[in-house]
């Protein structure tokens, strides 16, 4: 599937990207379960180091029988892209715009997210096919960072990454985000209302 098509199509369902770092692979595997209970499709494990490798492995191995999708993050190199794609990684994400990842990624039909945060960065990834971006760190840029980017560059979609819960998820949607990137608070009772609302709310 294409990387537009693909983003797209799991994204326009329910607009929230589950992301779990620096979990055990038990921890992974019931944060995930949490997550498609919320009627989360794609949820990323970033695998910053090879420690992280296992519970992407439980995680892909706990989507399987479901026909979930998980995605690997913090992908930026080829030795990692390698690496997760022989893992069973349905989709790569990562913090920046990484050329050599982003041919490979084509070069394997892995859809790739690759993040942004300039003007000249997004413009270099629809440059390069690449609509879907991850706006990183989102708490940083802020909503209004997304607002002020679509006017130029009506094209892009971005998933808001970093620092995104169910305090701030409703306004960067509501910014013109097409995802969310939400972690704890998929397992927080009292956060969850909140991300319902956020994604109701769209």
């Amino acid at each position: 599937m294409e990387t537009d098509e693909f983003f797209r199509d799991h994204l326009a369902r329910n607009p929230v990207l589950g992301i779990f770092r620096n979990l055990t692979p038990e921890k992974t595997v019931e944060m995930c379960e949490r997550a498609w209970d919320f009627g989360v499709e794609l949820v990323e494990v970033p695998v910053q180091s090879p420690d992280a490798f296992p519970a992407l492995r439980a995680a892909i191995a706990a989507a399987a029988p479901l026909g979930k999708r998980i995605g690997a993050g913090t992908v930026t190199s080829v030795e990692q892209l390698t690496a997760v794609h022989d893992l069973g990684a349905a989709f790569t994400v990562a913090p920046g715009f990484h050329p050599e990842v982003v041919a490979g990624s084509a070069r394997l039909g892995l859809p790739h997210l690759p993040g942004v945060a300039t003007a000249t960065e997004i413009a270099t990834a629809l440059a390069a096919g690449h609509t879907w971006l991850k706006a990183f760190p989102a708490k940083q840029l802020g909503p209004d960072w997304i607002a002020a980017h679509l006017a130029p560059f009506p094209t892009a979609r971005f998933v808001a990454t970093g620092g995104v819960d169910a305090s701030n998820a409703a306004a960067f949607l509501a910014a013109g985000c097409r995802g969310v990137a939400v972690g704890s608070a998929l397992s927080d009772p009292e956060a969850l209302p909140a991300l319902r609302q956020a994604v109701a709310a769209r």
